[in-house]
């Protein structure tokens, strides 16, 4: 265990169109880690990560950054206070999200709608279909 992290499992790295005005593309993917930390702490970490790795928080939302790490789901239900909210607010939406995620906990539910990450995958892509 390194950092108080434990990888259980990793995703295929996906490329995905940005999510505001950002002209590049991204390489998304998901994690499952095992921690003791608790999510402020966990949040602390992921940010100490993407320092490391030259990511500046410069108070403009939407940039281009070199990592950006989130906390999508919590084996603990749901999380928020004013700085973190988990299940991540726009994870259902997000298919950048929902695929890699899906194909490494498929069976992983969401507490809030309790359906599974791949019926909530599923669903997002055939409402994509559709659009």
């Amino acid at each position: 265990m390194r950092l108080g992290l434990e990888v259980e499992a990793v995703a295929p790295v996906i490329r995905s169109r940005p999510v505001g005005p950002s002209q590049r593309e991204y390489a998304n993917g998901a994690a499952v880690i095992s921690t003791s930390l608790e999510p402020l702490e966990l949040l602390d970490l992921l940010q100490d990560v993407e320092c490391w790795f030259g990511r500046r928080r410069q108070g403009q939302r939407w940039r281009s950054r070199t990592l950006d790490l989130d906390i999508v789901l919590w084996s603990g239900g749901c999380w928020a206070d004013a700085v973190l909210t988990v299940p991540h607010r726009e994870f259902r939406k997000r298919g950048f999200v929902l695929g890699p995620a899906a194909r490494i906990a498929p069976h992983w539910r969401d507490p809030l709608s309790g359906l599974t990450l791949r019926q909530l995958a599923n669903r997002l892509n055939r409402s994509s279909a559709k659009a």
